[in-house]
């Protein structure tokens, strides 16, 4: 019992440190550490607290591993936390939420080398692509989603009438979408992260305090541009799957219709499938905007594509048009240009929605010269 009290009081004086209670050099606060993690190892064997604590405590070591650069030393630090964070979970609500977020940390950094500098997914095709992940990135990709569902169950199966447990669900769907995204799962991401919507501006309602409130609308801010940039990667049949499913928030739908429109649906079958009136489908095409931006390359003797100098690279702000429009207008306007290589040429037109992205993930393709499919999608 004494030995328990000193591992929970020095687990306490590193608590203050790790919240700016109480100071400690790096070293000072290293060595604490340490020294906690291994006190904590031997209670934790057969006491749920002290198990608990040393889940909290790895995740610590995780942290500052990660943020030194040694992403392997990271995972295996958390990989040890989830295990006993795992056995402390059903002994207290706490605890399985401790557990919870673990898993949510867990998977983050193993699928850390799947998304860009500004958090989106680097492979948002998924095998679609050309250049996707490594098969190690994607094997941990999967593993962190695994692991993000879990935290997702571990969250469903709280008290729900509480309003800890129903934001800690919300905020877990939102990274299980996001790992879906990562892998390419666009459809599913989408409607994970409008389940998770539905979530936060339930939890407005209750009326949070100030802090609550805000962490709502941030995450909300977040979901609301996930959803518009993750509508760019879906076909129509995952569009209009989602509408019918309820998963398309009402909001969305002109941003759905711009989608099904740059793909080249025809708007009676727009309106349709997505259950709107043919002028409303013809309004918003009117008014959203979509930014197309292409690329010309033309194959040198060498063998190698040259990108074209502006005006073939470039984007600009378009209405009512669909991505082969541009495409063709592009291929109409560099034939007539100084740069067309003539007939014994070979060239190339993509046109990509926002963003030059993946080969594949461009709206239109199109190689024309000797060899080629010409007229034809390529």
């Amino acid at each position: 019992m004494a030995q328990r009290e000193a591992v929970l009081r020095l687990d306490g004086q590193w608590a203050r440190i790790r919240s700016g209670a109480a100071h400690a050099t790096p070293e000072e606060s290293e060595r604490l550490l340490g020294e906690l993690i291994g006190a904590l190892r031997e209670p934790a064997r057969t006491d749920a607290e002290c198990a608990a604590r040393l889940g909290l405590r790895l995740g610590d070591l995780a942290a500052r591993r990660f943020a030194a650069g040694d992403r392997a030393g990271a995972l295996a630090a958390l990989e040890e936390g989830l295990h006993h964070g795992q056995q402390a979970a059903g002994h207290a609500p706490e605890y399985a939420r401790w557990y919870a977020r673990s898993l949510i940390n867990q998977g983050v950094w193993l699928a850390w080398p799947l998304s860009d500098g500004g958090r989106l997914p680097r492979y948002p095709l998924g095998e679609a692509g050309e250049s996707g992940p490594a098969p190690m990135e994607r094997a941990a990709g999967e593993r962190a989603r695994d692991l993000t569902r879990a935290a997702v169950e571990v969250w469903a199966g709280l008290d729900q009438h509480d309003p800890v447990n129903r934001r800690g669900l919300a905020q877990a769907k939102v990274f299980l979408g996001d790992r879906l995204a990562e892998l390419g799962f666009a459809a599913d991401a989408v409607a994970w992260a409008v389940d998770a919507e539905a979530g936060f501006r339930r939890l407005l309602l209750d009326g949070p305090g100030p802090e609550e409130a805000q962490e709502a609308e941030e995450a909300l801010d977040h979901i609301g541009r996930q959803l518009e940039l993750r509508l760019r990667f879906l076909g129509f049949d995952s569009l209009a799957g989602l509408r019918a499913d309820g998963l398309l928030p009402e909001r969305l739908l002109p941003q759905a219709v711009v989608a099904a429109f740059v793909q080249g649906v025809p708007e009676p079958a727009i309106a349709t499938r997505l259950g709107l009136d043919p002028d409303q489908v013809a309004t918003m095409l009117e008014v959203t905007p979509w930014v197309a931006v292409w690329r010309i390359e033309v194959r040198g003797v060498d063998g190698l594509w040259t990108v074209q100098p502006p005006p073939w690279q470039g984007g600009t702000e378009v209405r009512n048009r669909t991505a082969a429009d541009v495409g063709d207008e592009l291929v109409r306007g560099f034939t007539a240009s100084t740069a067309y290589p003539g007939e014994a040429g070979r060239w190339r037109v993509r046109v990509w929605w926002h963003a030059e992205g993946d080969p594949a993930g461009a709206r239109f393709r199109l190689v024309i010269g000797p060899d080629a499919a010409t007229g034809t999608p390529s």
